[in-house]
């Protein structure tokens, strides 16, 4: 296991951990953290027996209180002497930004366990989680404009899919704080739970995945989920979903989801995520695809 600083890896029984692990800063994102995270993720990915990711903040104060704004943990950016001029530079790119974009591409399920203050890149590194749940203490902020900047980490394309327009921009434009009864009532998070049971429903939701589905359904599913819903016709949800039924029905996956199933007993799934995904996977990659 890679040896982290500000994070924790755990696997265990088919499921991972990740924890944002800066308690005496509530867990404030540097550099360090999104090179860090983008490993574990890369880890995870590797490892066929991992079929859940869960993403938690260390103690029960914060998940992750927004980028740190201390030199050490970065925030020179904010009062660079030497800034750059040429906007294509790779030193201006959003490191929220680098994260969220390799959560998008996890070939694994992610769940958000926020466990207290989440604001700023704390709120949106969480948005491309596949189901986010929330400790009643959770408190959210997506408080840019009130720090004279803007939405960071790909939000303006997240989260009005996730909340809608109106509400993504009433919560950006006004940079407040609310509490996780309202993410529950708006849609950003999917169930609130008291602080000390968080942890347990998030494994439970990652339980329901690891021991009844095809990894490289679930792997499929979320790609196709995510990058479909956004395209401009049907028609290409249609080409890609025809495809990958057809590709998967023939696999040993299949053949054991249809005997568990007439058996009644747990399925065993023996296809892997690193050696069976379908042979137009990642489609998206390729420009011709037809």
């Amino acid at each position: 296991m890679p040896d982290y600083t500000q994070i924790k890896l755990d696997i265990s029984d088919g499921v991972a951990v990740i924890t944002l692990s800066r308690p005496e800063k509530l867990n404030a994102f540097t550099r360090t953290m999104m090179t860090e995270c983008i490993d574990a993720l890369d880890v995870t990915d590797a490892d066929d027996s991992v079929r859940a990711v869960i993403f938690t903040g260390h103690g029960d104060r914060a998940f992750c209180a927004g980028a740190d704004l201390t030199p050490e943990g970065g925030g020179q950016v904010f009062s660079d002497p030497n800034p750059v001029e040429d906007l294509s530079d790779p030193r201006v790119r959003d490191g929220g930004g680098r994260l969220v974009l390799r959560l998008f591409n996890s070939q694994k399920p992610l769940i958000g366990a926020c466990n207290g203050v989440a604001v700023g890149v704390g709120v949106t590194m969480q948005l491309p989680f596949d189901v986010r749940l929330a400790s009643d203490s959770a408190r959210y902020g997506f408080v840019f404009a009130r720090r004279g900047i803007t939405p960071e980490a790909a939000s303006s394309w997240f989260l009005p899919r996730l909340v809608g327009m109106q509400t993504a921009l009433e919560w950006c434009m006004t940079g407040r704080i609310f509490d996780a009864q309202e993410a529950l009532d708006r849609g950003l998070v999917r169930s609130v739970h008291p602080q000390a049971e968080l942890m347990d429903a998030a494994h439970g939701l990652a339980r329901e995945i690891a021991d009844n589905a095809s990894p490289v359904s679930v792997a499929m599913t979320r790609a196709m989920m995510w990058r479909l819903s956004a395209t401009e016709h049907p028609m290409m949800a249609h080409r890609i979903d025809s495809r990958a039924i057809y590709r998967l029905s023939k696999t040993a996956d299949a053949a054991e989801g249809i005997s568990s199933f007439l058996e009644k007993r747990p399925p065993q799934f023996p296809s892997k995520v690193s050696q069976d995904m379908p042979d137009f996977y990642p489609w998206w990659e390729e420009p011709d695809f037809k």
